[in-house]
């Protein structure tokens, strides 16, 4: 019985553990059509706002990944975290703030699990600084099939 029990306890610790992950992209959103025009591109010149940058876990990686983004401010102001809006950006945009705020910091987003189907995901951060100068950046997650 006491075996039984731990292995309850043990299966019950793994299927949490798998649990921990946080839907970032849903198999429906995906399945959006794609942005329709122009997407912007980075903005050239010297620009005082805040940068924003994502850190590549490699060209291609399996789901669930670690999404880190990092944020960083000049001139003596400092990244408000209460600003970052992240979106997928389809027809229409999907806001993804709601789920990415609770890894959101002033240095930038950890999320350590982000669940998200196979396929390429264009998303876009916007930041802004205590001096309200906005940042942005969009990059492309590549995810494997399974």
């Amino acid at each position: 019985m006491r075996k039984r029990l731990l292995g309850s306890v043990a299966a019950a610790l793994l299927i949490s553990g798998a649990a921990q992950a946080t839907q970032l992209i849903t198999e429906e959103e995906a399945k959006l059509p794609p942005p329709k025009g122009a997407v912007a591109a980075d903005r050239r010149g010297i620009m005082r706002g805040p940068k924003v940058e994502f850190v590549s876990p490699g060209d291609t990686v399996s789901s669930p990944m670690r999404l880190q983004v990092k944020f960083e401010s000049f001139g003596g102001a400092k990244i408000d975290p209460d600003t970052v809006k992240v979106f997928f950006l389809r027809t229409p945009n999907v806001d993804l703030t709601p789920r990415v705020k609770p890894f959101v910091h002033a240095d930038g987003i950890n999320m350590q699990d982000a669940e998200l189907p196979p396929g390429e995901y264009m998303v876009r951060v916007d930041i802004k600084d205590s001096d309200g100068r906005p940042g942005t950046a969009s990059f492309t997650l590549k995810i494997a099939p399974r």
